[in-house]
């Protein structure tokens, strides 16, 4: 019985952290396209793009565990995937001009 309890603190865990990261990664890709909107500037373009590309990732491989029951070596795999496009974005985002 303390195994399921744990396992169910875990995911609760697992849930608060996620909902964190949403919400920080949405006002972090809002903020950035807003200021690509004012400024017209193509890195802050990409810079958006990459932060939502993260925050995607990190809401995708919390909904395929959830939903779809995908274990958690998929689901981490998913999310670190989506984790290196994003920062790859991110990184372009700071080297163009």
């Amino acid at each position: 019985m303390p195994h399921t309890t744990a396992s169910a603190e875990i995911t609760t865990a697992i849930v608060i952290v996620k909902t964190g990261i949403l919400l920080l990664g949405g006002l972090i890709t809002y903020f950035s396209f807003k200021a690509y909107r004012r400024t017209g500037a193509e890195a802050l373009r990409s810079l958006a793009l990459g932060f939502g590309i993260i925050t995607f990732g990190s809401l995708l491989a919390g909904s395929f565990d959830v939903l779809f029951n995908v274990p958690l070596a998929i689901g981490v795999l998913i999310d670190t995937t989506v984790t290196l496009v994003g920062f790859a974005v991110i990184t372009y985002s700071l080297y163009v001009d």
